[in-house]
C-alpha cells in the first residue's frame, strides 16, 4: 500500500485559509485512492486546526535541525512526500533524500513566495511592481527547492507562465493545480438577490494581503457608503488583531465580525463581495467562495489574476478606487447586473475549478513520475546539482543547530 508523508508548514486550518482548504482537498484526495496518509509538522497545533483523524489520517509532531527525523522517516517508509510550502523542503528535504531516497518528493507551494514578497516590497516603496524584482533571495530559495523536487504543484495559470518564462523550469517538474471544486456538491439553491443584504470580505487577518485590503477598503467603503448610506460592510477572518477591532465603527457601517464558523453561510448571505488585493499571489480562496455561493465579487487585478482564464469574471475587476466603489454599488442595486455576474461564476467553476478532471490529471501526473523517477531524475541535471550542495550545506547548518541545542556532556 502506498504511504504518503505530508510535511506540513503548519496545521491545515481550512475555515481561516485557502491554503488550509486546498491542503485538506489534497489530502482527502489521496485518501480516497486507498493510501495511507500521515501528516506531519514543526508548527504549534492551534485551535481551529482540522481534527485530520475524522478522515483517517494520522498526524506526527516533528522537530526542526534535529535528527529525530532521520529514524522517523526510516520507520515511516514513505513512497511519497509532499512538502507544505518550499521552507518545507528547505528543512527536511535533505534529510528525505538521504534516508528515503526512493520516495516520490512533491512540493505544494500553494502560492509563489517570491512573487507575494516581491509585490509586497514594491507596494510599500509606493511604485510598480517590475519583473526585476523577482531576482530575490527568496526567489533563488524557491526556485531551487522547486528544483530540487520531483515535482511541484502550481495553483495559478500565471505563476505556470512566470516559472516557464521568467526563470526557465522545465514544465515536467510542475503540474498547475488551482483548488478543487466539487461541482455536484454546489448548492442547489441559494439566496435571491432580494433576500441578501449588504458587503462583506474575509480573510486570515494574518495574511499581510488581507490586512492590506482591509486598510484599503478604508478608502474605498466612504465612497460606497455616499451612493448607500444605509450599507454595512461586514468583515471577517481569523485571528483579528486589536489594530483590527479598533477600526470597528457602526456609525459607518464598518463592522468587524472576526471568526466566521461556516464562511460559506456568511459569504451566501451578502449581496457583494470585496477584495481589493493590492499585492498577492496564487489564487484567492474567498473570490472561490464568492462564487460557489452565487455571491458576485469585486476585486483587483490581482485578485482576479489566474482565477478565470479568459472567461468574464463573476463581478468587476477594478484597480481604481472609485470605480471600485462605482463597480460594487451597481451589483448592489441593479439585479439584471447581479445574475449576470452569477451566471459567470457558475461558468468559472465549471470550467477552471472541475475537482474530478483536476484530480484525475493530478493523479495522472504523479503515476507516471513514479513510473519513471529515475529518468525523470536524470533528466533534471541542475536539481541534481542543487541537491549536491544544499544537502551538505543544509545538512551541516542543521547538525550545528543541533549540537548548539544539546545539553553540555
Amino acid at each position: 500500500m502506498t504511504q504518503v508523508l505530508v510535511i506540513g508548514y503548519v496545521w491545515p486550518e481550512p475555515n481561516s485559509s485557502a491554503a488550509g482548504t486546498h491542503m485538506m482537498s489534497l489530502l482527502k484526495l489521496f485518501r480516497a485512492q486507498g493510501w495511507q496518509v500521515e501528516f506531519a509538522s514543526p508548527a504549534q497545533r492551534t485551535e481551529h486546526m482540522e481534527d485530520l483523524s475524522q478522515y483517517d489520517i494520522s498526524s506526527a509532531e516533528i522537530a526542526l535541525n534535529c535528527s529525530s527525523f532521520d529514524e522517523y522517516i526510516q520507520i515511516l517508509k514513505p513512497d511519497i512526500v509532499m512538502f507544505d510550502r518550499f521552507m518545507m523542503e528547505e528543512q527536511f528535504g535533505w534529510r528525505v533524500d538521504k534516508f528515503a531516497p526512493n520516495a516520490l518528493k512533491i512540493l505544494d507551494t500553494e502560492d509563489l513566495q517570491c512573487l507575494r514578497g516581491a509585490r509586497q516590497e514594491a507596494h510599500k516603496a509606493q511604485r510598480p511592481f517590475e519583473q526585476a524584482d523577482l531576482h530575490s533571495d527568496l526567489a533563488k530559495r524557491e526556485i531551487a527547492a522547486i528544483l530540487r523536487s520531483d515535482l511541484s504543484l502550481i495553483i495559478s495559470s500565471y505563476e505556470m507562465q512566470l516559472l516557464k518564462e521568467v526563470f526557465k523550469v522545465d514544465e515536467q517538474l510542475v503540474h498547475h493545480l488551482p483548488f478543487l471544486v466539487d461541482l455536484e456538491a454546489l448548492p442547489q439553491q441559494v439566496l435571491s438577490f432580494d433576500e441578501r443584504q449588504h458587503f462583506m470580505t474575509i480573510g486570515n487577518f494574518r495574511h499581510a494581503p488581507n490586512w492590506d485590503a482591509v486598510l484599503y477598503l478604508q478608502q474605498i467603503w466612504p465612497l460606497i457608503r455616499k451612493q448607500l448610506p444605509k450599507a454595512e460592510l461586514h468583515i471577517y477572518g481569523s485571528y483579528p488583531p486589536p489594530k483590527a477591532t479598533a477600526l470597528h465603527n457602526p456609525k459607518t457601517g464598518f463592522l468587524i465580525k472576526g471568526w466566521a464558523e461556516d464562511a460559506l453561510a456568511v459569504m451566501g448571505q451578502a449581496r457583494v463581495c470585496l477584495s481589493p488585493l493590492r499585492f498577492g499571489a496564487g489564487i484567492k480562496g474567498k473570490l472561490l467562495e464568492a462564487m460557489i455561493t452565487q455571491t458576485p465579487s469585486v476585486t483587483t487585478a490581482i485578485g482576479a489574476e489566474g482565477m478565470h482564464q479568459t472567461l468574464p469574471w463573476n463581478g468587476a475587476v477594478e484597480d481604481d478606487p472609485q470605480l471600485f466603489a462605482d463597480a460594487a454599488v451597481k451589483l448592489h442595486e441593479d439585479e439584471t447586473h447581479f445574475v449576470e455576474a452569477q451566471q459567470n461564476g457558475l461558468a468559472i467553476l465549471k470550467q477552471v475549478y472541475d475537482k474530478q478532471a483536476l484530480s484525475d490529471a493530478l493523479l495522472k501526473t504523479i503515476a507516471a513520475v513514479r513510473g519513471d523517477l529515475v529518468a525523470h531524475r536524470q533528466r533534471n541535471f541542475i536539481g541534481q546539482m542543487l541537491k549536491h550542495h544544499t544537502m551538505r550545506s543544509t545538512q551541516y547548518m542543521a547538525q550545528w543547530i543541533e549540537a548548539k541545542n544539546s545539553p553540555k556532556s
